[in-house]
Parts: C-alpha cells; structure tokens; sequence
C-alpha cells in the first residue's frame, strides 16, 4: 500500500444519486476497520477530500459499537483480526445490517480464509494487501453508485406502490362519482327539458291572447297528440315532437287578419281560402331557423295534407305523410268540429268522432282514427283520480301542478306537473294580492 501518497486529486467524480440535484447528494459514510492503527490512518487519508464520511475502527467488537450507533454504507475490514476475525465481522454486518456494503482487505496467504469470509459475509468484493489506492477509490465509487441506484429504485417503487394505492382508491370511487354525474347531468337535462316546454307552451299561449274560438285549442290539440302518439307506441322523442307541434300548428295564422280567424272555414271566400291555407307554409318558415324543431316543422306543414291526396299545401298521399301530421289532422280537426271552426254549429263530442270515423281512409290516415277513438273511449269520465283544488294558503312545496293553471285571459301561468317551490307560492300569493283574485289550482293527488 502507498500510504503516504494522496491521490485525491485523481479520485473520480460521483454523480449525484438519481433523482437528485447536487446539493441534494447524500453524504456516504465509510467505515474502516483494522487492528494497525497506521492502516486505517493511512485508508483515511485516502479518502481525504473525496466528500465521504470516514470513521475507524481498531477491532471488531469496536467496528459492530459504532455501527449501532450510526450504521455506514460502506465497510473495509482487514482479515486477521484478534478476538473477532474480518470474516467474523463481515458475516455480523450481513446478518444486522444487510444494506452495508462489505470489502475484505486480506493479504495472499489468507486465501482459505478469504473464501470462507465470501461465504460466509457475502463480502461484496476482497482487496490483497498490499492495495492499489486507484482500485480501492475506483470500488467506493461503484459501491456508492450502486447504492444511488438501490435507493433510486426503491424511492420509484414506493412512489409506484403509493400511484397504484391511489389508482385502487380512485378505481373504488370512480363508479359513484360517475353515477352521482350522471344523475347531475340527467337532473339537469329534465330541467332544460321542462324549462324548453313550458317556454314553447307560454309561447303558444301568447298567440292565442287574439281571443275568439280558436282560445286555448291548441293545447287540447297537443294534448289529443300526445296521447295518441302514445297509444300508437311512438317513441319518446316523436311523441314529444307530435306535442309541440299540436302546441305550434297554428303560428302561421299570426300572419293572418283577425276577421278572417273569427269565422268558420266553410264561410270563407276564394280568395279568402287561399290566404287561410297559408298558414300551414308560414308556420313550416317559422320555424326554420330552429336546428331542433325541423321535424316539428315538417309535422306543421303537413298537417292539413288529406290521405287521399287532396289535402294541401303539398297534395301528399299516403305514407308519403310524415305520422305527427297523419296524427296533427286528427286532432286539430275533433277539436275544430268541437268549437266550430269548420262548421256554423259547433257539435259535441259524439259527433265529432262519427265525423273523425266517416274521413277514415280518406281524409284521415286510418290506423291513427282506429287508436284516436279508441283511446277516446277509453277515456271516459271518471278514469282517472280528479285533481285536489286547493287555494294558496293551501300550497306547500313540492306538490305537482296536476294540469295547466290559466289566467281569466286564458293565459298559461304554470304548466302543467310544474313542481312548486316555496318562492313559486310566495309570487302567487302576491299575485293574488295585487290582481284582487281568488286562485284555485289543481294539484295532483
């Protein structure tokens, strides 16, 4: 060995360990054990400068007292030894603390014995005296940089263990989360759906404030609709689509004079006539600005079309007819009959639907007039439960509009199954107030 040569400055750089900047680099601790005190001196001046924390030991039992005190990464120790022996110490170091790396200094007439010490201490490698002082810095490095690695790989598998904890906790949650969004997003859908409803029912309403005959048919109109789309086994959406187009059917006649509305459409003249039938057309162009309410649109335009082929404004026949105009025609003319917009007299219901059942086939589509009056019979007074009439005083929230609540003017105030909330009662008992009226609403049971 070179004792008294310092090699320092030849000594190699270790890298920062892994994930580390460099003022973050952990400071490697050293211990060398040897019975010659100017042994370990002279390995101690080795190491002078490299960064390392160096600490000596002259014995076995010395070296295992000071590691219980501090445990070192790294442990030299000399073979022959009295008392405990370097392969006797080697093996302790194993067995307590494993994650210490151990190097067998021995000399070449040991080499029993230094087999015994691998064996025995798992010495991670053995130098013969006398030592290379390059080799003996050159093994600190790569110890040391093994050790990097050792805790950057541990450090990465904790992190991974604590993802993965994370991930399971996430995995666990996830299916609630999604169904509490769903049902958020569901609730919210109801909502516009409801608020997209009434909005085109007020609207509805707006257009029949003229007054005359024509007050509030087209809500009985897209009542009738509805329920017969529904007893046709219609889908959501088209029963829906065959609702709003009963509401809408007649928002071209806004284009048209009064004095033409007020009287039967057998009275009309010529020219009257042919103004009367655009009314399909102008409520189609109405609408056309609306993404979503074309197949409204198409239901309003065709529904005076006749499936015989002599309806208008396209002379369709047939199947040619979309179903919520086949159903539209229905409907808008039960009800016309009833309020006498297609006749002087109004007639009642019984001879509205032999009047209904005399167009099937030709006027009308004819499965529609089968399951129209049908379903009308089925309806007869009394099937169903009649609403609680209860006065403001009498409201509480959540109770459920059981049909449309009106003004005097037949405006529609609340839609029907509008849910009632606390401030909802508190506008309509101010309401009552200001307009000096008594209001009574059906609620559902």
């Amino acid at each position: 060995m070179n004792a008294d040569i310092d090699l320092t400055a030849a000594l190699p750089t270790l890298s920062p360990e892994v994930g580390q900047s460099q003022e973050e680099a952990r400071v490697w601790r050293i211990l060398c054990v040897d019975d010659e005190p100017n042994i370990v001196a002279s390995l101690k001046r080795l190491f002078r400068g490299s960064g390392y924390q160096v600490t000596t030991a002259t014995s076995g039992a010395e070296a295992i007292a000071q590691m219980e005190q501090e445990p070192v990464d790294l442990i030299f120790s000399d073979m022959r030894m009295p008392g405990m022996s370097g392969a006797q110490l080697l093996e302790q170091v194993r067995q307590r603390w494993p994650r210490t790396t151990r190097i067998l200094l021995t000399g070449y007439a040991d080499i029993g014995s230094t087999i015994a010490a691998i064996n025995s201490g798992e010495v991670y490698r053995y130098i013969t005296k006398p030592w290379d002082d390059g080799e003996v810095l050159a093994t600190a490095h790569q110890v040391f940089e093994r050790h990097a690695l050792e805790h950057e790989k541990d450090r990465l598998e904790a992190l991974l263990r604590s993802k993965n904890q994370a991930l399971m906790e996430l995995n666990e949650t996830l299916e609630e989360k999604v169904a509490a969004r769903t049902s958020e997003l569901l609730q919210l859908s109801q909502k516009i759906k409801k608020n997209y409803l009434t909005s085109i029912k007020v609207f509805s309403n707006l257009m029949e404030w003229r007054g005359g005959q024509l007050s509030g048919h087209s809500r009985r109109v897209a009542d009738l609709a509805r329920r017969t789309a529904r007893a046709m086994n219609m889908s959501e959406a088209d029963q829906q689509d065959a609702f709003i187009a009963g509401l809408m059917h007649d928002i071209g006649q806004i284009a048209l004079p009064d004095t033409l509305l007020a009287r039967p459409v057998p009275k009309l003249s010529e020219e009257e006539t042919v103004q009367y039938r655009r009314h399909a057309v102008l409520g189609e162009q109405a609408l056309m600005a609306l993404d979503d309410m074309q197949a409204v649109a198409n239901i309003i335009r065709s529904h005076h079309e006749r499936h015989d082929g002599l309806g208008y404004p396209d002379g369709l026949v047939g199947e040619m007819i979309p179903m919520g105009a086949c159903i539209l025609a229905v409907a808008d003319t039960y009800d016309d009959l009833q309020i006498g917009h297609l006749s002087s007299t109004p007639l009642n219901a019984a001879d509205a639907r032999s009047m209904i059942a005399r167009g099937r086939g030709t006027q009308f589509h004819p499965e529609v007039v089968d399951v129209f009056l049908q379903m009308l019979l089925k309806a007869a007074p009394g099937a169903e439960t009649p609403p609680r009439m209860l006065r403001t005083v009498q409201l509480r929230p959540g109770m459920i509009l059981a049909r449309d609540l009106l003004s005097t003017e037949g405006a529609v105030l609340l839609a029907a199954d509008h849910v009632l909330t606390a401030e909802l009662i508190k506008r309509l008992r101010l309401r009552e107030g200001r307009d000096g009226i008594e209001m009574i609403l059906p609620i559902k049971p």
